[in-house]
């Protein structure tokens, strides 16, 4: 029987701060960020995100945010391009629609955790994931919600990953 292929699995990280959270973080929330991320998932020879217009694809560092911070190999994955498509249709209809979008709560870093472990069984790294949870435990981070809470993050550049085989 002949192994199945595989195919690589990268996590793009960007630091949306462009590493402002950095230096500013111990003054205003006193306690050190390393940035504020965004994350995409690269496989199949595209790059794929969550963002306020839904979930969206390019090719790899093909979004505004040109070529990433750093890059984490998540492993490699057995599923083919077509199922990896019919995955992210049936996320685009539930979980990642581009309303569902919350800055803390449902995130492009939401999006890639679940695509990750859905690809390799493996979750994107915690301090990626633990971001918001940080923030909101300062004064700052609590007093400055309600005005997070309505931001909407989509990095321009990429394309709405559409429904495969032109379904409607």
């Amino acid at each position: 029987m002949e192994p199945p292929n595989l195919y690589p699995v990268k996590l793009y990280v960007y630091d949306l701060s462009k590493g402002l959270a950095r230096r500013l973080s111990p003054m205003m929330l006193g306690k050190q960020l390393e940035g504020i991320w965004h994350t995409s998932i690269v496989v199949h020879k595209d790059e794929f995100y969550f963002g306020a217009e839904g979930i969206s694809s390019c090719p790899p560092g093909g979004t505004m945010l040109g070529p990433p911070d750093s890059v984490v190999d998540v492993g490699s994955t057995e599923v083919t391009e077509e199922i990896f498509l019919e995955y992210l249709s049936s996320l685009r209809e539930s979980l990642f629609r581009g309303e569902t979008y919350h800055v803390f709560e449902n995130n492009c870093n939401t999006f890639t955790n679940e695509v990750a472990q859905f690809l390799t069984g493996q979750k994107i790294p915690s301090y990626i994931t633990d971001l918001p949870s940080e923030i909101l435990s300062t004064p700052l981070g609590q007093a400055l919600r309600p005005y997070l809470d309505k931001i909407h993050m989509q990095p321009l550049g990429g394309s709405a990953v559409d429904r495969p085989n032109g379904q409607s």
